[in-house]
């Protein structure tokens, strides 16, 4: 186990009318707010008719930005920041899901920067203050409600980046259960995908003596395949989507990572080819996710084997090394499958032409992966054999 320092100072609001919380929450920070959320899914479930009545008795100045995108992009985030400057915001509130979460992270990083924001984003500005921010989410997936990670598209230059500082982990996040309710069954299935994969890369790493730790992500695991497919046949169930809100927010709040390392390979070609083609985030790594373990099969043998032992039930009797972790791998894609996720590349109609360049995207920070060290070519092969 290496040596690590763990803080997370994120204050977690969970469970059924939290929503009541903002009015002990928002005053310690201001009396300018600005409210920023998605395509409009939170007017049509009744929670923005929540969020303003709350925010009404504390008779906070409420200003507003609308339309953050899936993969929220640069020029969004370019709009937050100019109405925080403009209007003298003090504090900012995200209601909606990861992407919304992560475009806040951006604004509040770079309202209180001279420069462009995407100096921040691309690592050429290190943040040195923030605006602070509190959330109310909407859709279990990436964790962004206890973390201090975002990423953020460049529509114009094809480019997409993960980045994070310490500045940006959120006041508090409000998690009610019954604020996913409504969210459709194709984005339940992506906001499983993503926080299994979010264990999945925390799981594969090359530090020893992690056995907690192992035991913990698969423990997340067992209990999302546990509920998945039942929540999916009953997507207001509040006890299963209670289950599912708890396991995104813990699947990647750190607690899953003290003391080793993650890879975060698969994120990086994800995000390559999205920044190129916008596909969904989670719907790419269910595709890349797979391909990737094949890849690193030849080094990760006796991780697969347990995950596919332990976690899939995989009977190792009279089967190789490499048999057993084959058949995990295949057990996760037909999961995921069986869920409605996408399985190639061409469900998306992408094809080989822009293999290269997604390649190239995905190098820009250089070599990468922590369990297994890629270069492009190992990317152009994950990519080619995810077609």
């Amino acid at each position: 186990m290496e040596n690590f320092i763990f803080q997370n100072p994120t204050k977690l609001i969970f469970g059924k009318g939290q929503i009541e919380q903002l009015q002990k929450e928002v005053p310690q920070y201001g009396k300018r707010v600005l409210l920023v959320y998605g395509g409009g899914s939170i007017k049509r479930n009744g929670l923005y008719e929540e969020v303003l009545e709350q925010l009404k008795v504390l008779g906070v100045e409420v200003f507003e930005l609308a339309g953050v995108e899936p993969n929220p992009r640069l020029t969004t985030v370019h709009k937050g920041v100019e109405i925080c400057k403009n209007e003298n915001i003090e504090f900012i509130l995200a209601v909606g899901g990861g992407s919304v979460l992560d475009c806040t992270k951006a604004i509040a990083a770079g309202a209180l920067y001279e420069g462009d924001t995407w100096d921040i984003v691309t690592r050429k500005h290190l943040p040195t203050e923030a605006l602070p921010f509190g959330t109310v989410l909407t859709l279990a997936a990436t964790g962004s409600e206890m973390n201090s990670g975002s990423v953020i598209t460049n529509w114009e230059t094809k480019e997409k980046y993960g980045w994070g500082s310490p500045l940006v982990f959120p006041k508090f996040s409000i998690l009610d259960p019954v604020n996913t309710f409504s969210v459709p069954k194709d984005h339940t299935v992506y906001g499983v995908v993503d926080m299994m994969t979010h264990v999945f890369e925390q799981y594969f790493h090359p530090t020893t003596n992690t056995p907690l730790q192992e035991r913990m992500c698969e423990a997340v695991l067992l209990t999302v395949i546990e509920a998945a497919p039942r929540l999916l046949e009953d997507l207001e169930n509040y006890e299963l989507r209670e289950t599912i809100l708890y396991s995104g927010t813990i699947a990647l709040n750190g607690f899953l990572q003290m003391g080793a390392r993650g890879d975060w390979a698969s994120h990086n070609i994800e995000h390559a080819v999205s920044a190129v083609y916008d596909i969904p985030h989670a719907g790419g790594l269910a595709i890349i996710y797979p391909q990737w373990l094949r890849h690193v099969k030849d080094i990760g043998l006796r991780k697969l084997n347990q995950l596919a032992i332990r976690v899939w039930n995989v009977d190792p009797t009279n089967k190789t090394e490499e048999e057993i972790a084959e058949e995990g791998i295949e057990i996760l894609e037909q999961f995921w499958q069986s869920l409605g996720a996408p399985s190639r590349l061409k469900d998306y109609q992408i094809d080989d032409t822009n293999i290269d360049l997604m390649a190239e995207k995905a190098m820009a920070r250089g070599v990468f992966g922590n369990f297994k060290s890629l270069e492009k070519q190992d990317v152009v092969e994950i990519l080619t054999k995810s077609l």
